[in-house]
């Protein structure tokens, strides 16, 4: 790519979805071409499309109980700890099978609540 395409691309990185959309009108008006033909083009390719596009990645998790396992009474005390729920609560989610313990949750929070959860014996999955 050359430095002019380059800076040019640079350039419209910084414009917003709304203004992105009146360039577009104004390219469509100027030059009397519409950006939906190469759009209608491109659908039959729709596996390269898809492939192109960027894959969005995953910024909040959910913590989910599958099974309390042998040491219940552990689990509650870490369900406690990780959320503001009162014992009756922890208890009834402890023993609830695809309760959400954490929901919409960064990465980090939810590995490490699935670390201190798996230690004392539940079994947990991240989604």
């Amino acid at each position: 790519m050359s430095d002019k395409l380059a800076k040019f691309v640079d350039e419209l990185s910084t414009l917003s979805v709304l203004e992105a959309a009146e360039l577009v009108n104004m390219i469509e008006e100027k030059w009397g071409v519409s950006a939906a033909a190469p759009v209608a083009m491109m659908a039959g390719g729709g596996a390269a499309a898809a492939a192109a596009e960027p894959v969005e990645e995953k910024t909040e998790f959910d913590v989910v109980i599958k099974d309390a396992g042998a040491k219940k009474i552990d689990v509650i005390k870490v369900i406690r700890q990780l959320t503001s729920l009162g014992l009756g609560e922890a208890k009834t989610l402890a023993e609830t099978a695809g309760g959400k313990i954490l929901s919409a949750v960064g990465k980090d929070a939810a590995m490490d609540a699935k670390k201190k959860l798996e230690e004392v014996g539940a079994v947990i999955t991240v989604e």
